[in-house]
């Protein structure tokens, strides 16, 4: 999720720290720093994660300046960055009391990180007590920030809420109040925040972004399409906004659609590899199989072992009855990935094709094998036994199907074969009656199969269950 920070992201040095680099290296003779040239030096090096170096800055500017509160303030900043929170808790004790934001943060951080959430919290409401400032909205935005580093949301919802009456306007603190919220699985809060934001301005993209993938993650697509849309609109060249809207065209079986706009994600980025087999599969789901297998083709010339693209051409072989060709790819994928069962499936639909059933129930139970939770497969196992007169296996396959889907079509019909086959006329009877139940036809196709069983099927059927 894409979201808004309310702090500067530029980490390029300034001179204060040229100078700074330039002494250390001895190309200058030049080494005295007042305080708060240390103090930029310091936050630099900070900013970049680089704690060595600033405490190596810290310590050089101790030496100029031994009674430098500001610069023990600094201290404790590193001590809290290198997880010695006690440390720097101490030493922000020790300094004479000062109404400054960044101490009472610290502290606050200090005390989330030894877990001593209760003085937290009496720091936290010091600080609305005892900071008096015009910018009080960007003082609960940063105690928030705080929070939200130790993933205490809902303590960071309370502070920005209190925030938002200080100034119901605030972008930088809706964007991280909508993320709270999100983060504490208030999706329609984060929602309501996000159009907040809008409503200020609706040019703001980011806000529209992050609509879009709220309501992608809730399955809601169509307010997420109008979302990315917005976006679009704003910025067209957005390439995240334009392949998340051609993944919703998908979900909502707009194919071409889908299609186009995938074709528009090609032209906007370099490594568009992936691409392909999207597109691919947009042809595969409108049966447009011949184009589908061009795109497939085209991800295999640059990574021949791509399992989805291999995997993708054997349906859609399959699909034309090319059960030869099908086969080539499929074995192909396995070799790849031979722990996935999806390509043994494929495999055992080639070899139904071809009228090898021997070859086609070894390839199945491959399949359930790697994954037994495949009822569609079982009921596929089944019907193989069936037809090889095993009935009693059959069953048992049949039974294991049902157990993970009872909807599955002609279930009640196949148990009632096998168990006529086997002898058991009541259960037979029984299954049968259910059968019919769901498909007036059920008799005629049980007969088929069963034809000696006509006298158990006259028109006073109920009266034999």
């Amino acid at each position: 999720m894409s979201r808004k920070f309310s702090f500067p992201s530029d980490d390029d040095p300034d001179m204060t720290v040229i100078r700074y680099e330039q002494f250390i290296s001895g190309s200058s003779n030049s080494g005295y720093f007042d305080v708060e040239e240390f103090e930029t030096i310091i936050e630099y090096y900070l900013r970049k994660g680089n704690t060595a170096e600033s405490s190596t800055a810290l310590e050089m500017g101790l030496k100029q300046h031994p009674n430098s509160n500001t610069l023990c303030i600094k201290r404790a900043k590193i001590y809290l960055m290198t997880g010695d929170a006690l440390k720097a808790y101490r030493i922000l004790e020790t300094i004479p009391e000062r109404n400054e934001p960044e101490i009472f943060l610290l502290k606050l951080d200090a005390l989330l990180k030894l877990e001593r959430d209760n003085e937290a919290n009496e720091t936290c409401a010091m600080i609305f007590e005892q900071l008096d400032s015009s910018e009080m909205d960007f003082i609960h935005l940063d105690v928030a920030h705080v929070f939200m580093n130790h993933r205490k949301y809902n303590a960071a919802i309370k502070v920005l809420k209190e925030g938002k009456k200080h100034n119901p306007r605030n972008i930088d603190l809706l964007f991280e109040l909508a993320y709270c919220y999100e983060q504490s699985d208030n999706l329609n809060e984060a929602i309501a925040a996000q159009q907040s934001i809008v409503a200020i301005d609706p040019f703001v993209s980011e806000a529209w972004f992050n609509l879009g993938q709220i309501h992608l993650g809730m399955q809601n697509y169509t307010q997420a399409l109008e979302a990315y849309d917005y976006v679009l609109a704003i910025d067209p060249n957005d390439s995240f906004a334009c392949y998340q809207k051609a993944h919703i065209l998908t979900q909502l079986e707009r194919y071409q659609e889908a299609i186009d706009c995938y074709f528009d994600y090609e032209l906007m980025v370099s490594d568009n590899k992936l691409v392909n087999n999207y597109i691919a599969e947009c042809y595969e789901k409108m049966e447009q199989y011949d184009k589908a297998i061009v795109h497939y083709k085209e991800t295999l010339q640059s990574e021949p072992n791509n399992y989805e693209a291999l995997t993708g051409v054997s349906v859609c072989l399959l699909e034309q009855e090319m059960y030869l060709d099908s086969i080539d790819y499929i074995k192909e994928a396995i070799k790849i990935h031979p722990e996935l069962p999806d390509a043994w499936v494929y495999l055992g639909e080639a070899y139904i094709g071809l009228d090898e059933s021997g070859n086609a129930l070894r390839a199945y139970l491959n399949a359930l094998e790697r994954d037994p939770a495949q009822p569609e497969t079982l009921m596929a196992v089944g019907n193989l036994y069936l037809e090889s007169s095993d009935y009693q296996s059959a069953l048992y396959y049949y039974m294991q199907a049902y157990q993970q889907d009872e909807n599955l079509e002609h279930i009640y019909l196949f148990f009632a074969i096998c168990y006529y086959k086997t002898g058991n006329i009541e259960l037979s009877l029984k299954y049968l009656q259910e059968a019919v139940d769901a498909d007036e036809n059920a008799v005629a196709l049980f007969l088929e199969l069963c034809p000696d069983a006509e006298q158990l099927t006259n028109p006073d059927f109920d009266e034999n269950i």
